[in-house]
């Protein structure tokens, strides 16, 4: 009920603010959201490591605020889960995106792929699907893996021997 209030509030002081926290179908971020939101959800439940990266990951590269980045990160919920397939998305983001910005989405996949510290094999083939959806060439992607690799080698591990310390 305070949400409400607070949504109520700051509707009326600033108006232009609810176009950042209504995330059509044809909005980039929804889809790329919806994407990260698949990758999370592949190996079942997401850890607590992989839900801090995906806020983190959101909230700093789409520049919201964190109430926004929940938002954002529901309605993904809510469309990943009435996908066919990454089509859909992939096709929003190649309409919206150059090929730095879907470079970078791409890393963010591989971002919360190790998140957890492990990849599995349904990880893996799904960032390597939607990388091709992206226009994104195998040697580009293998390149984005590695990096990623290496910098959460770099990370100091925490108490489960995941590097969610520094997330």
């Amino acid at each position: 009920m305070l949400d409400g209030l607070r949504q109520f509030i700051a509707d009326i002081v600033s108006p232009d603010a609810k176009a950042d926290r209504n995330f059509d179908d044809g909005d980039y971020r929804l889809a790329a959201t919806a994407l990260l939101v698949h990758v999370v959800s592949l190996d079942g439940e997401p850890t607590p490591a992989e839900t801090r990266k995906l806020h983190s990951l959101i909230e700093s590269r789409f520049q919201l605020d964190p109430g926004t980045a929940d938002k954002l990160i529901a309605s993904a919920m809510r469309v990943e889960g009435e996908a066919v397939d990454l089509y859909h998305f992939t096709s929003v983001i190649m309409r919206s995106v150059n090929e730095e910005g879907r470079l970078r989405i791409v890393e963010m996949m591989w971002e919360l792929v190790y998140a957890d510290g492990q990849v599995s094999e349904f990880e893996d083939n799904v960032v390597w699907r939607a990388a091709d959806l992206l226009g994104i060439s195998s040697r580009d992607r293998i390149d984005l893996k590695h990096r990623v690799a290496e910098k959460q080698a770099e990370l100091p591990k925490g108490p489960w021997g995941t590097a969610d310390a520094a997330i």
